[in-house]
């Protein structure tokens, strides 16, 4: 039996009421084009598959690689490699092929879960959905509105190019071996309005990291390299980072940008 293995941040989900509400989610279809991020011992894998024509596996353990090459399940194509690294665009092409969905799934290692979901922001023009579990504070920073004290980078970078919902918390008795933090299942639906060419995408990048560098100062002080461009308001130079909307961040990086 695989024992799950820290440096990979692997937790292997068993509730299977949670897999079941997981799985129902995502309402896998035959015409659908699906990757699933770190399998593990195929918790939600096998249920999937019951459904699927074909179901890919992205998996960075060499023992599961061959756990799952072995198990000679019909449908199933396994995919050795570091999530961090696959090219996720150059894999959903192959849904342009297709009439069903492409949508990318899976119990993310919580150690690489940010860098992994800004990784996937490259691929999002190409992917119709994205279902993940998360460690549960994560997931309440991505959607969380501003004003909030887990609004953050990352409910900004990720807001602008999806729209998110927190549909599942998941308990620490839900896996093996149980984590120390909470979980939560989030949906993930890239936005069709979402117009960003590469040079404001930058300048978003920039911009946001700025002002968030130190959150509990003003943004007259975090933003002070830009604010002979951007003519914030007296309201703004004394608000901080997470005072500010969405749609006002996309609106200086449009600025700065051009």
């Amino acid at each position: 039996m695989h024992r799950a293995r820290k440096r990979f941040g692997q937790n292997f989900l068993h509730d299977e009421g949670i897999i079941y509400s997981i799985v129902s989610l995502i309402n896998p279809d035959t015409d659908m084009h699906v990757i699933e991020i770190g399998p593990g011992l195929g918790a939600l894998t096998r249920p999937l598959l019951r459904n699927l024509d074909q179901l890919d596996l992205l998996e960075i353990d060499r023992d599961l690689v061959a756990y799952w090459n072995q198990q000679k399940l019909k449908g199933l194509k396994v995919i050795e490699g570091d999530a961090l690294n696959f090219d996720f665009l150059e894999w959903a092409k192959d849904c342009s092929d297709k009439k069903g969905l492409c949508k990318v799934v899976g119990n993310l290692p919580y150690n690489i879960s940010s860098p992994l979901l800004f990784h996937l922001v490259s691929a999002a023009q190409a992917i119709d959905e994205q279902v993940f579990m998360l460690q549960a504070e994560v997931v309440e920073r991505m959607v969380a509105k501003a004003g909030s004290s887990d609004f953050s980078r990352l409910s900004v970078m990720l807001q602008t190019r999806y729209d998110m919902e927190l549909v599942l918390e998941v308990p620490p008795e839900a896996f093996d071996p149980q984590p120390k933090v909470n979980s939560a299942v989030v949906r993930m639906i890239p936005r069709k309005d979402f117009n960003l060419n590469l040079a404001q995408w930058g300048a978003l990048e920039k911009v946001v990291a700025a002002a968030f560098s130190q959150r509990r100062k003003m943004l007259r002080t975090n933003l002070q390299v830009f604010l002979e461009r951007l003519k914030l308001s007296e309201i703004e130079l004394k608000s901080r980072a997470q005072d500010i909307s969405v749609d006002r961040y996309i609106e200086w990086a449009r600025v700065l940008a051009s």
